[in-house]
């Protein structure tokens, strides 16, 4: 029987969905599949066919132009951070962190919202990584916008009202716990500058970036556009069944 925690994790991961966008819904499912092989190089991210045809269907149907100046931005434009949109009691940060991290643990009096520790198989470097929520471990593991919050507002986000912003902000199809240093190395570069260093997991990236600027009508560079639909072509694709 599934224990009370995992039971909560789960009911608090629906809210979050339920909260978006139908269009969203659907493809949560999809991004957050957890890796299915494993090898002496780090897991292995396999993707369906169905999956794959999504991905390159949302990319074929964004527009393509240049990037808007970054005049403007600023993190609070996008709300404040970390917001509790879904209303379920606990910050979207800690809803990632219990989402992503195995082997969590929380603060007692919370209501299971506030992550102490856990353990992340980083989809980004390929390593595992220990969270521990303090002063100084917590930066070690990071809850990443897939599509970075700057990247947005130079291509189309400058547009859109304050709750869409806010939405988008903490949206869990665009939010990933990683790891904290290769995090910051990303910072607000899309696929065109910057892919995550453990090559298997670059699929999967790019089908969610496509996802992400498809759901939200974000557009793309050209070469932002040739370096994801490159990365499909790359994908590795789960053998059909029996």
């Amino acid at each position: 029987m599934p224990s009370l925690t995992s039971r909560r994790v789960r009911r608090r991961t629906v809210s979050l969905v339920v909260y978006l966008v139908s269009a969203v819904a659907v493809v949560v499912g999809a991004g957050l599949a957890l890796p299915e092989l494993t090898s002496p190089d780090g897991p292995r991210y396999p993707v369906t066919t169905e999956e794959l045809a999504t991905g390159r269907a949302a990319l074929d149907s964004l527009e393509v132009k240049g990037r808007a100046p970054r005049t403007g931005y600023d993190r609070d434009l996008f709300g404040a951070a970390w917001a509790d949109v879904d209303r379920n009691g606990c910050d979207t940060r800690n809803d990632v962190l219990a989402r992503d991290l195995t082997g969590e643990t929380f603060k007692p009096g919370t209501r299971d919202c506030v992550v102490l520790a856990g353990t992340l198989q980083d989809p980004y470097g390929g390593g595992v990584e220990r969270f521990v929520r303090g002063p100084s471990t917590s930066a070690d593991v990071q809850i990443d916008h897939v599509v970075a919050l700057s990247d947005a507002w130079q291509k189309g986000a400058q547009g859109w009202d304050d709750a869409t912003r806010t939405a988008f902000a903490n949206d869990p199809l665009n939010l990933l716990a990683v790891d904290g240093p290769i995090n910051q190395a990303k910072g607000a570069s899309d696929a065109a500058t910057w892919l995550p260093p453990h090559r298997p997991y670059r699929c999967r990236y790019v089908l969610r970036q496509a996802q992400v600027k498809a759901t939200y009508r974000l557009w793309v560079t050209a070469a932002e556009r040739d370096a994801m639909a490159r990365e499909m072509d790359r994908c590795e694709v789960t053998p059909p069944g029996p």
